[in-house]
């Protein structure tokens, strides 16, 4: 055994062997080195445990193609590109929207160049960030004024720390969710310093309830998107309009939390209950935020829109500066912005929208193309087929709705589902897909036109690693 250990190449030697290996070669020396000390160290462990007999067995070349494997798999970024083959559209752990074309390159292009992110180019003094957004934001919601921050969940707590800190703030006990992450609406307003003043009961809540609330401590009257809970069978809440009128009666300001948000409407879908920003907005809310990454289909962020007034204060608070948005999002909310004033050119640019509204003969034709690239990747060792199914819209939103698409069905001889999708993860790139019934799934309706080819080149990955 200590002969053996004399024979593993040096890493000088094995490094040199690297250098000449394409996508190797480029890495950064110190990382490769570290790797190769890795791989060395397993050798050794292997050598122990008599997985070599023979000298020749540890020479650079011989130990080459395995090492090789090693450093590529231990070399890659950790945030990676996935595959989306589950059918949950926004999804939350992948990363929610996908950016549309144009909203790409003007993060390319904001990060590749100096820009006027607070720069006035009609007066060559300092701007504000807030106009690059502002205005497309008021012409499309029809709000008076309108500020971004990083995320919703920072919207609702500058609202609130902003309208109500020190104060009441009425809430209706069945809208007091937690979302994704243990987010919840309670947590949220204890820490913006306002105090919850729950009324109504979970599953019925009416006017009275709110107006016996109201109080000299009284700062504004709350509704809160329920996101993926639903409450069902014998319900009340009460309407925004039946709130606008509290509300003007007492001079308390509306405060609506859509969460998701929609600037375009999907009833035509089938997806009812889903109020677009641009209606909340006209029913009379004051204040309205919503998230940037979800229906929306733009990046990460909080928006928020409303009466001049009271957008105004949001503005100048302090805090406003620890939730700002960067370069990046400016450009990318800007340019998906810009699809919307054109509703049905939206629908066709924006990767989510256009997701969620595919019509089942289309999905079922990428379905036929995605079976047939399997098929020819995996020959004989699987049967593909197709089959009903559904998807969903995710992110929270439409959590009661399904989205009828066609479905491809893989079955590999001697590979159980859960290991097959286990296999997925470790591929180039890695592919999500879903198990129903005990029934491996791959949902189309996530994979763009172009990632047909890789998902099935990822199974091919998967079920070689698992046979070989």
């Amino acid at each position: 055994m200590s002969n053996l250990f004399r024979h593993l190449p040096s890493v000088d030697e094995v490094l040199s062997v690297l250098g000449r290996i394409e996508g190797i070669s480029e890495l950064p020396r110190p990382l490769v080195k570290n790797l190769v000390n890795e791989f060395l160290d397993i050798c050794r462990e292997e050598i122990r445990a008599g997985a070599f007999t023979e000298a020749g067995q540890l020479s650079a070349k011989a130990l080459s193609p395995r090492l090789t494997a090693y450093v590529r798999s231990k070399a890659r970024p950790h945030f990676r590109r996935v595959l989306n083959a589950t059918g949950v559209v926004i999804h939350t752990n992948l990363g929610r929207s996908l950016l549309a074309k144009s909203a790409i390159d003007a993060v390319a292009e904001a990060c590749g160049h100096y820009s006027n992110c607070e720069f006035d180019l009609s007066t060559g003094k300092r701007g504000s960030r807030y106009s690059h957004v502002e205005k497309i934001l008021c012409d499309i919601t029809g709000a008076e004024a309108a500020l971004v921050v990083n995320n919703n969940a920072a919207a609702v707590f500058i609202m609130l720390e902003t309208l109500a800190r020190g104060r009441e703030v009425i809430v209706s006990r069945g809208q007091l969710v937690e979302i994704g992450g243990s987010f919840r609406i309670p947590d949220v307003m204890v820490k913006s310093g306002a105090r919850l003043r729950e009324v109504g009961a979970t599953n019925r809540t009416h006017v009275h309830d709110y107006e016996n609330a109201i109080g000299d401590e009284t700062a504004a009257l709350m509704r809160v998107h329920t996101s993926n809970f639903r409450v069902v069978g014998f319900t009340k809440e009460v309407s925004l309009a039946e709130m606008r009128v509290l509300g003007d009666r007492y001079g308390l300001p509306v405060i609506e939390d859509l969460g998701s948000g929609t600037l375009y409407s999907l009833a035509g879908e089938g997806l009812l209950g889903e109020p677009t920003v641009q209606q909340v907005v006209a029913q009379g809310a004051d204040v309205v935020s919503f998230s940037g990454d979800k229906v929306l289909g733009g990046p990460q962020a909080g928006v928020i829109v409303g009466r001049r007034e009271y957008i105004d204060r949001i503005k100048k608070n302090p805090i406003n500066r620890a939730v700002r948005i960067d370069k990046m999002t400016l450009a990318a909310l800007e340019a998906t912005l810009r699809l919307y004033l054109d509703m049905d050119e939206a629908r066709r640019k924006v990767p989510t929208l256009n997701m969620i509204t595919a019509s089942p003969e289309a999905l079922k034709s990428k379905a036929r193309r995605l079976a047939e690239a399997v098929r020819e990747s995996l020959g004989e060792r699987a049967e593909v087929g197709m089959k009903k199914g559904f998807s969903r819209v995710g992110g929270g939103s439409f959590p009661e709705y399904d989205l009828p698409g066609t479905m491809v069905t893989v079955s590999v001889r001697g590979i159980p589902p859960e290991a097959l999708r286990g296999a997925l993860l470790d591929t180039d790139p890695p592919l999500v897909a879903r198990i129903e019934d005990d029934e491996f799934l791959l949902d189309p309706r996530t994979l763009g036109s172009s990632e047909l080819k890789l998902a099935a080149h990822a199974l091919k990955q998967a079920v070689d690693a698992l046979t070989k």
